[in-house]
This record gives structure tokens, C-alpha cells and sequence, in this order.
């Protein structure tokens, strides 16, 4: 389940055609292989999830609980369970379209274009993070800068956006292990500062395939502070329906 992005991708979408890369040893995945896996490490078809959100910044820490459901890379409900002061709050995602439905209130709003830069629910994930799926072969061309060697070390693969590319990153470098589990994604702007990094931990087995059930996300121009997301319990490739993917399902 990526859910920002590609959570995220967000929370962090990452599939390429094999041509990008050039040829690959003989018995080296290929990057298609390696970042197709890493944008499906917590999602495939369909998913289902409970996790913890953690943030801390330098004028706060919370920590909410939600149960989050996914369909395909353009389809996702998130539901705040805790706290109960926020318990109720529903995110709906439909392609490129977001909407918020705050229970206290019986609202429910469309966020508008001009607030899709700014945080979702106070954490270091953007309302935008939760919208971009494309698929990285839409936007960047990327290479192999690292490989293991005498089995040890990690696939290390730069991806550059293409001249005509709608993307506001610089330039991204994924890490992903040998056995095609990721490590790490760092983001770069356009004058190659590193603005955050993405880091997978506490790798589990889900549904016949090792699954990081951790993710943190560090913005490097904030010290100390970072957002962490910890599943509690993930299902991978579960029946839904479309219908739970409506405004009218926000409100249930």
C-alpha cells in the first residue's frame, strides 16, 4: 500500500521501462524489476491497512491511528480512528481530485488546487503527495549508479526528469536491496540540494512478499523533525468495491 507517495510515493512511484537503464548483468534484476516492486511493496492490485502516523516538528508531536484502504494507484480512503478529537476525519482520493470530510461539522470539502502544497492532517506529507501515482516512466529517465558487489551492498538507481516533465523534484536516487526491497528514496531539488529522504524499515513477510512496515519521511531543511508511519496490520490484493471509493462513502 503506498499511500503518499507514493506515502508515499508517495509516496514514490516507481516503475520504468527496461530501455531507460541499458543492459543489465545477466543476473541483475533489471530496474523495472527493482522500482516496480518498490512501488508495489505495500499496495499491489488492492490493499487494506491500519497504521500509526507519527509526526514531530519542532512545535509539536502527535500521533494518529488510521485504517486506509487502496485500489489501484488511483484510488484511496483514509480514515482517522485516533484520536477522538480527530476520529471521523475521512480523505478520499479519486485520480486527481481530494476531498476532507470533517464529521464535527458534517462537511464535506474539495481541496482546491491552490492547497495541494500545503501539509495533510500536520504531517511532513503534502496534500500533493497523496495525489501524484504516476508512474516514474512518465516523468524521468534513470540509471543504475550502484550495484552489489561480491554480494554485498544495494542497487542504487538515479532518476532525472525529462525536459518536458510537470515534476517539481531535481532528481531522485532510490536504494532497493538485492532481494527487491526498498531502502531508500531521496529527494533532490533543481539545484541538487537534498531536500528529503524516505527511509523502509522493519521488513515483514505479507502475502508471500517481504514488505517494509515502516516508513519515515526526513525533511533535511527541518532538524530533527519527521513524519513515521508503522502498519499495524496490512492485507495485500483484497477484494473492494468501487463504490467504497465515493463522497457518499466518506461520511460512513
Amino acid at each position: 500500500m503506498t499511500l503518499f507517495p507514493n506515502l508515499r510515493r508517495t509516496l514514490v512511484a516507481c516503475l520504468l521501462t527496461t530501455g531507460l537503464a541499458g543492459p543489465a548483468m545477466a543476473d541483475d534484476p533489471t530496474i523495472e524489476e527493482l522500482l516496480l516492486a518498490t512501488d508495489d511493496a505495500q499496495r499491489g492490485e488492492s490493499s487494506h491497512a491500519v497504521m500509526v502516523m507519527g509526526v514531530k516538528t519542532k512545535r509539536y508531536e502527535r500521533s494518529m491511528r488510521m485504517e486506509a484502504w487502496s485500489l489501484g494507484t488511483e484510488k484511496s480512503l483514509i480514515r482517522i480512528l485516533e484520536p477522538a478529537k480527530d476520529a471521523g476525519i475521512t480523505t478520499l482520493k479519486v485520480e486527481d481530485n481530494l476531498w476532507n470530510y470533517l464529521p464535527k461539522v458534517d462537511r464535506t470539502m474539495k481541496v482546491p488546487a491552490g492547497m495541494m502544497s500545503g501539509s495533510w492532517m500536520g504531517s511532513h506529507f503534502s496534500n500533493d503527495d497523496l495525489v501524484r501515482e504516476s508512474r516514474l516512466s512518465d516523468d524521468f529517465s534513470c540509471e543504475f549508479t550502484a550495484k552489489p558487489e561480491g554480494g554485498a551492498g544495494n542497487y542504487v538507481i538515479a532518476c532525472t526528469p525529462r525536459e518536458d516533465a510537470a515534476v517539481v523534484w531535481g532528481k531522485l536516487v532510490a536504494t532497493v536491496r538485492a532481494d527487491k526491497v526498498p531502502v531508500s528514496i531521496e529527494y533532490f531539488d533543481e539545484d541538487g540540494e537534498k531536500v528529503r529522504t524516505m527511509t523502509y524499515s522493519d521488513v515483514q513477510e505479507i502475502a508471500g512478499r517481504l514488505t517494509p512496515m515502516t516508513m519515515e519521511l526526513v525533511p533535511h531543511d527541518k532538524e530533527g523533525e519527521f513524519t513515521r508511519i508503522s502498519f499495524e496490520t496490512l492485507e495485500i490484493d483484497v477484494p473492494l468495491e468501487d463504490k467504497l471509493f465515493t463522497l457518499q462513502a466518506l461520511k460512513q
